[in-house]
């Protein structure tokens, strides 16, 4: 009887150190936590072997939707919390320590200056962090890709041509001029590429248009299209117009097979 009554306490005892330990673990923030799909870590199929151009196609689109539903998920999250914060400011209340550190990390990753007025610092946030159309993602990694092909995507899981400018950070390309210092950049899973391409289309400067007109289609309550969106990636390419054209066109002829 005595030796249960030890085995009890013991037991009650290590409970109560393992309720305290996961008690003191740090709040997982889904602000901070870039989600992950399932295939994320998985090689990319090899869409070079597909004979049907319908099937690879279809393999394409599949294989990339999860991971763009995804993130557009997690920004939609995102912009409920900011608004919450905005509205908590608003009513005169305190931010928690949590939520002024999810804050600044937002501030910091969408490049929102925070020494300007509170209210245009919510407003630029939201400007900035919102959904990318599906449609668009997919036929620009297409474009991109050569729709999967591409030793960047099959390599490095780099659909979209994203560069970095530290060396040994990705590929060296092959036309790279003399003086230039840009690699492709190689990432290792598809999640994290998808998040790159799209905060890359949500804070650089060079799509300030894009986020204008996506902003002017929300503020006017209307919906925010691939092909409205479209006309904003004028300098994603050095082909400019004739570029936004291709995709439009990629937009109308694939439309079928992106909504499958």
């Amino acid at each position: 009887m005595h030796k249960a009554k030890i085995i009890l306490v013991t037991m009650l005892v290590v409970i109560a150190v393992v309720l305290v330990i996961i008690f003191m673990l740090p709040k997982k923030s889904i602000v901070t936590s870039i989600p992950s799909v399932e295939n994320a870590y998985e090689p990319v199929p090899k869409f070079s072997e597909y004979k049907q151009v319908k099937e690879k196609k279809k393999a394409f689109f599949n294989y990339l939707a999860p991971a763009v539903k995804a993130q557009n998920d997690y920004i939609k999250l995102i912009r409920q919390e900011i608004l919450g914060y905005q509205a908590k400011e608003a009513s005169g209340e305190r931010l928690s320590d949590y939520q002024i550190e999810e804050l600044k990390w937002l501030t910091k990753e969408y490049r929102v200056e925070t020494n300007q007025d509170k209210s245009d610092m919510y407003q630029e946030l939201l400007r900035k962090i919102d959904i990318i159309p599906s449609e668009l993602v997919l036929v620009q990694a297409a474009n991109e890709s050569a729709w999967g092909t591409s030793r960047f995507a099959q390599k490095g899981y780099n659909f979209f041509g994203l560069w970095c400018f530290k060396k040994g950070c990705g590929f060296v390309p092959s036309r790279r001029n003399e003086d230039a210092s840009h690699e492709v950049a190689k990432f290792t899973d598809l999640s994290s590429a998808m998040y790159s391409y799209m905060r890359n289309l949500n804070r650089h400067p060079a799509y300030s248009d894009m986020r204008a007109i996506r902003y002017q289609l929300r503020s006017n309550q209307k919906p925010i299209t691939a092909n409205a969106m479209a006309g904003g990636l004028l300098k994603y390419s050095e082909r400019g117009e004739d570029y936004v054209k291709e995709l439009r066109q990629m937009i109308r002829i694939n439309k079928e097979l992106i909504a499958l």
